[in-house]
């Protein structure tokens, strides 16, 4: 969901206050390597700040590791005027050598066998995880490694009050509706919502997808072929039953319709909340003025039916791509196995706090991240995790937080939000001219 992305760039966008020394010159700069094995690399990334944090800590390290290879790094901006130009400089040939952006569904629309140097198999993907490959791949193809780290979508929440009311991370989510029950009789809001920043309303659903792909294993498929819906699909309806559940039972903050997503991640650090259906990623940005979030807050994936089954929807990184324009695909290559490499994390570690574990074999998280990590850490180690549909499908519709909020503030039946997203993203198929519908 087109929404989603700008939710995790928004997120992403305030996690360092770092900016890039180097300025692009654009593609084309310098024709092919020289004879000495120099060359200069241009690099095109989107201009929040995480991602310029991340870039400046990643060349700077391999400049100094490689002092024939120079990369000058230009900006973009993000969302949809960023895709838009991604997709006219691959079009037109006029793509820097190498360059960062999204992976899944965004991925898709950029004709990848067409405009990127095809990776697979090559040495420089060996660190890379291999279930990290799918959403930097298209038709068996993979064209990029990861950037950045992983990010945990599912419930943001205070370990003190858990610890003060004797409560466990709960693994369905009937025994989540029970905890919500003791915290309410102590005086506590059990569950933030922020519906005036309307994306923030999306996580009941978005995040509730390991829970429908553990329930319909092709659920994606079939949702991308038209077969499978939102609405007649129990697990998939579930989500938006979740957002019903909680304001009927009066278990939300006072003002949640007006409510911000700084304010809500202020409520859930200081106490005055004890959930909160959010990203990991909005933590990091906090933490200058709120340390306590670092230590305080925990992570678990939204709860479903089955105890055994629990686990926690992630978004994945984004990738670092080459461009198949380039002159210099070695020295391309050579900076994009740095990129997926434990020496490259621990530099990106120094200056970017990381939201969730990384997808490099030997990449680990510093003894300081941030608990919430540490707790996502856990459910990648077991395997219980799924990519949020987004990776999985590139059918999306632009209204879902709207058609959110009004579930979640009991304007809606959670049947009805159903339906009327099915319609949202009936248009956004056709768009995409997608087979059977």
């Amino acid at each position: 969901m087109k929404t989603s992305h700008r939710m995790t760039g928004a997120a992403l966008a305030v996690l360092a206050m770092t900016a890039l020394t180097s300025c692009g010159s654009g593609p084309g700069s310098d024709s092919g390597p020289a004879a000495d094995g120099s060359a200069t690399l241009t690099f095109l990334i989107d201009n929040s700040l995480g991602t310029t944090a991340t870039a400046k800590a990643l060349t700077d390290a391999f400049m100094q590791a490689n002092p024939k290879i120079k990369i000058e790094t230009e900006t973009r901006p993000g969302g949809t005027e960023g895709d838009n130009i991604v997709k006219t400089r691959l079009s037109t040939g006029d793509m820097s050598d190498v360059f960062w952006y999204n992976s899944g569904s965004l991925l898709q629309a950029l004709n990848p066998a067409q405009t990127m140097v095809d990776l697979t198999g090559d040495p420089v993907l060996q660190n890379v995880q291999k279930d990290f490959l799918p959403v930097v791949s298209q038709a068996g193809k993979a064209y990029g490694v990861p950037a950045g780290t992983v990010t945990g979508g599912g419930i943001l929440y205070n370990r003190k009050i858990y610890d003060r009311l004797g409560l466990k991370v709960p693994a369905t989510w009937a025994e989540f509706m029970a905890n919500n029950d003791k915290i309410k009789a102590a005086g506590v809001a059990p569950v933030i919502s922020t519906f005036k920043d309307t994306w923030t309303s999306q996580l009941f659903v978005l995040a509730d997808y390991y829970n429908v792909q553990a329930a319909t294993p092709n659920f994606a498929q079939d949702y991308t072929a038209g077969k499978a819906k939102f609405a007649t699909t129990p697990a998939a309806v579930s989500g938006f039953q979740h957002l019903a559940d909680v304001h009927a039972k009066g278990y939300l903050n006072e003002g949640f319709g007006s409510a911000t997503n700084d304010q809500g991640v202020k409520m859930l650090a200081e106490g005055k909340g004890a959930h909160y259906p959010m990203l990991s990623s909005a933590l990091p940005p906090v933490m200058a003025t709120l340390p306590q979030a670092g230590t305080d807050v925990g992570f678990f994936g939204i709860p479903g039916t089955d105890p055994a089954k629990h686990g926690a929807t992630i978004w994945e990184p984004a990738g670092v791509y080459i461009a198949k324009t380039t002159e210099k695909v070695d020295a391309a290559k050579k900076f994009l196995a740095f990129v997926a490499s434990p020496a490259a994390a621990d530099v990106v570690n120094k200056a970017v706090p990381p939201t969730g574990p990384y997808r490099v074999q030997g990449a680990k998280l510093p003894d300081d991240a941030i608990q919430a990590a540490k707790d996502l850490q856990v459910y990648v180690d077991k395997g219980a995790i799924a990519p949020a549909l987004e990776f999985v499908s590139p059918v999306k519709g632009p209204s879902l937080e709207q058609i959110t909020v009004a579930v979640g503030s009991g304007l809606t039946t959670p049947a009805e939000g159903a339906a009327q997203y099915d319609k949202d993203v009936e248009k956004q198929a056709k768009q995409l001219g997608l087979a059977g519908w």
